[in-house]
């Protein structure tokens, strides 16, 4: 488990802390929200056995919700999703342990999306997330971030009008996302992570796709040293 923990993300700076939803579903079972204002509400699941962290995204003027990655436990998911409003699944990565649930929440009736370039890594979608669109979920928007390099088509979720980026498997806390596998490439994800995310505000909170969240200002002092040692 530890070895397959190391392909996914540093290492070094990853806690192993299971932060879980209980499996009734309900949205009482799943306070205290993980990020939480008057019009908007982000509940944090962690999922599967590489801990994977599945996002629920919902709009309370509207109560229209998305998930972010249908990583695992499709039961539990399906359940969240009913409870609250989920329509659609947004797909940071095609790598497999953020997509074991997609054909269940498929089969349900809800739709998933994921970039074009990794598209062929899913068992079947929906529609595909093109690089920086805005989509809306009732009266919250997500703006779409390409962000190549953990895989060709590693896509994040930029929170319009809050503090908050969903970073998939591409930004941890200690550093990027591996690409020590067939689709990674690290100079591209370097390139990307300057580039894209880190021209981002300081105080920005990261949440990435396993693991314990970090801001933009504590990870971007740190790119040299990413650099020097080569993942």
């Amino acid at each position: 488990m530890r070895a397959l923990l190391l392909d996914l993300m540093p290492a070094a700076r990853y806690p192993r802390r299971r932060c879980r939803i209980q499996a009734s579903g309900t949205l009482k079972s799943m306070r205290p929200a993980h990020y939480e204002t008057p019009t908007m509400r982000i509940d944090k699941i962690n999922v599967g056995p590489f801990e994977n962290n599945v996002f629920v995204v919902r709009c309370k003027g509207t109560g229209e919700a998305v998930i972010i990655d249908a990583a695992n436990e499709h039961d539990l998911l399906l359940e969240v999703s009913r409870a609250t409003g989920v329509r659609r699944v947004l797909t940071t990565h095609g790598h497999w342990d953020h997509i074991q649930a997609v054909t269940a929440m498929r089969d349900a009736g809800i739709d998933v999306g994921i970039a074009n370039e990794d598209a062929k890594m899913l068992p079947g979608y929906d529609f595909v997330i093109p690089d920086d669109d805005v989509i809306s979920v009732g009266d919250v928007r997500l703006r779409t971030i390409h962000n190549p390099g953990h895989t060709p088509g590693s896509m994040s979720f930029l929170l319009e009008g809050h503090p908050i980026l969903f970073s998939g498997d591409t930004l941890f806390p200690g550093g990027p996302g591996t690409t020590a596998n067939a689709e990674g490439n690290f100079d591209q994800i370097i390139e990307s992570i300057d580039r894209k995310l880190f021209t981002l505000p300081p105080d920005l909170l990261v949440l990435p796709g396993h693991g314990l969240d970090t801001t933009i200002g504590t990870e971007r002092p740190h790119l040299q040293e990413w650099i020097d040692r080569g993942w």
